[in-house]
């Protein structure tokens, strides 16, 4: 007999039935409680609420575990590219040689975009923030490739939309940096790899041959590999919510852009690095700051310290902070806000205060101090997030389509007010 769960409602006792997967999480299933019974369940935030079941990507926040398809971030990030995980998302199954090649080999030429999009950039102002540019480049896409809104495309149109998206967000986040540097458009380098061919168009001008530093190049692999997925987060939520209702694609991930947008969720590794400059700029007494952190009755806050999911560590935490020291060791950047942020990584890691409260350094630590290395501007940081996170997201949106699941329709108690009638204009006080 299978496991079930009883609630006794107004007197009348239910049976839910209980899910298990296959790390051995259970649930209990409440999807037809309020077709029996009238009643729904009522979890802000959904933090106590599953809304799918996925294949994606495991994560165990008390025992610091993620990943992805079944393989540990700990070996990805060590040894697979970026675009073999995109593809081990996506697909479900790390790549052989001849999927590989044939995956990069369609990603690689489908980078260039449209050249009217160019006049999209132009109308910007100066200085917009590249998540809005992004966003809103992104939706667009959907008009250059009009049969990406039909839901009934064939697998292999399917597919295109896939590899043109995953192909265009670096040109697409490269030339909303430009916009704002002023420097002119870098097409990108079918020579290149995903990676070195972002920071070509990042950071590469027309008058001078751009070398990709190799050290460089693997840290930013890295780092997107730590992001690719996290399981059903604010803005993975989102895209599948968006793309319930058979939204396109690129209007689907658009929204996830917009929610990952938020200081909460993507933009906290740029909250990392505005915290230590203000430290800085207030003398550097990071004692001063500390104590701070450490007081119930002070509002600062130690921003990429701790997790709302990782209770005791963050996994990605460990292999990121090697790369971090190994792009600082490599350039030899002397830069007094990294000074305070070793500083108070020790204190972090070493003081009782932080130690018993799980208040460990995060990703998003270390994430900010390797993107102010490489001189990546703050107002770029979530954006570099966006283009860890496209394959994960991508993943999420094939698998609701391929699972035929409904569109998401959350409920809420009501608490207005009750039926009034109403009074005319010339009657109300």
């Amino acid at each position: 007999m299978s496991e079930t769960a009883r609630i006794i409602l107004d007197g009348i006792e239910y049976e839910l039935p209980i899910t298990e997967g296959s790390e051995k999480e259970k649930a209990i299933d409440i999807s037809k409680l309020r077709a029996q019974s009238g009643y729904i369940t009522l979890d802000y935030g959904f933090k106590n609420t599953g809304s799918t079941k996925s294949a994606i990507t495991y994560l165990d926040g008390e025992n610091g575990i993620l990943r992805y398809r079944g393989y540990s971030i700990e070996e990805l990030a060590e040894k697979a590219s970026f675009l073999e995980v995109a593809y081990l998302l996506i697909y479900g199954e790390l790549p052989n040689k001849t999927q590989l090649n044939s995956f990069t080999t369609s990603i690689t030429h489908h980078t260039l975009l449209h050249e009217n999009m160019k006049r999209f950039f132009e109308a910007f102002p100066a200085g917009a923030h590249p998540m809005a540019m992004l966003g809103s480049m992104i939706s667009s896409l959907s008009t250059f490739y009009p049969e990406s809104q039909n839901p009934d495309r064939s697998v292999v149109d399917i597919e295109k939309t896939i590899h043109r998206l995953i192909a265009k967000l670096p040109t697409l986040a490269a030339q909303a940096y430009k916009h704002n540097t002023g420097h002119p458009t870098v097409y990108p380098s079918n020579d290149l790899g995903y990676c070195g061919n972002f920071l070509k168009m990042m950071f590469g001008l027309p008058t001078t041959p751009y070398e990709v530093d190799p050290i460089v190049e693997q840290a930013i692999n890295k780092l997107l590999i730590l992001h690719a997925d996290h399981e059903q987060n604010c803005s993975t939520a989102t895209v599948r919510v968006v793309s319930s209702s058979q939204a396109n694609l690129y209007s689907s991930v658009s929204a996830g852009i917009a929610a990952l947008w938020g200081p909460l969720h993507g933009g906290a590794n740029q909250a990392v690095i505005e915290m230590l400059e203000s430290i800085k700029e207030d003398g550097g007494d990071l004692d001063k700051w500390i104590n701070k952190a450490k007081d119930r009755n002070d509002s600062f806050r130690l921003m990429g310290f701790g997790h709302r999911v990782y209770k005791n560590f963050d996994p990605r935490a460990k292999i990121i902070k090697k790369a971090a020291d190994e792009v600082l060791g490599q350039l030899g950047i002397e830069d007094p806000v990294l000074e305070i942020a070793k500083k108070l990584e020790q204190v972090a890691l070493n003081d009782e205060y932080f130690v018993s409260r799980g208040l460990y350094p995060n990703v998003d630590f270390y994430s900010g101090i390797i993107y102010r290395a490489l001189n990546i501007p703050k107002d770029m940081f979530t954006v570099m997030f966006a283009l860890g996170r496209l394959p994960g997201w991508i993943a999420q949106w094939k698998e609701m389509v391929e699972n035929g699941e409904p569109i998401g329709r959350p409920r809420q108690v009501y608490t207005g007010a009750n039926h009034r009638e109403f009074v005319d204009l010339n009657s109300r006080d």
